[in-house]
């Protein structure tokens, strides 16, 4: 556990960069690092900086919650990360969401405000049943997308759960990097239409840390 989560820290500023890529912000890599170090970047909107800070320190909550044993797929961990990553974003962040949501792109429809407290106990207890480590952890991300408990920063969130059971059990986090952006969006949307996970499932092995090392920056030399 102490090795992987060494490695993730040393590439935290890629890790950020590439997660708010995603979310078509225009922070470059070397705007992340300087930013996280403390000193502003000018030319951005305050919002853009604010998501920079927020996804950092959501991560470093999750290597926190990780390091010290009390990580755990549990409705207040997930609260707690998403209450950083949709900081200033959603309607309300760190809680499930009370009205109903959409997705663009795919017809799929999240269940209704009132069904999401039953279905994260039901869902949770499932995914506690998987043995496999990798399996576990990328049914947790996907669980959180398709069923949207929270206003914003669904994804996000679920990836920072996904992370912390492969953190939590000495692996490799899963990190999408913002070149295969089209291809993930694709595959989400792809999933979310058929339910089928086998698709996303294989991108996102595909996308371990080991594998990604030479797309995520390093910041090495720091």
């Amino acid at each position: 556990m102490r090795r992987a989560l060494f490695r993730a820290n040393k590439v935290l500023a890629g890790i950020v960069h590439d997660t708010v890529a995603l979310e078509g912000n225009p922070f470059t890599f070397p705007e992340v690092k300087t930013l996280l170090e403390g000193v502003t970047v000018g030319g951005h909107k305050v919002e853009d900086a604010d998501q920079v800070v927020n996804q950092a320190a959501s991560w470093r909550l999750l290597f926190d919650l990780v390091r010290n044993g009390r990580f755990g797929l549990d409705r207040a961990t997930a609260e707690a990360l998403n209450a950083l990553v949709a900081k200033g974003e959603a309607i309300e962040s760190g809680v499930f969401r009370d009205g109903q949501v959409a997705i663009g792109g795919t017809e799929h429809a999240p269940p209704p405000s009132d069904e999401l407290p039953d279905l994260f106990q039901a869902g949770v207890a499932e995914l506690e049943s998987c043995e496999n480590v990798h399996e576990k952890a990328i049914c947790a991300y996907l669980f959180m997308a398709l069923h949207q408990f929270h206003w914003d920063g669904n994804k996000r969130t679920g990836r920072l759960l996904m992370n912390g059971v492969l953190l939590s059990s000495g692996h490799d986090p899963i990190l999408v990097p913002v070149s295969k952006r089209l291809e993930f969006n694709k595959r989400m949307i792809e999933f979310y239409d058929s339910k089928e996970s086998d698709g996303m499932a294989a991108f996102l092995v595909g996308c371990s840390l080991e594998k990604t090392l030479t797309t995520v920056p390093t910041g090495e030399g720091s």
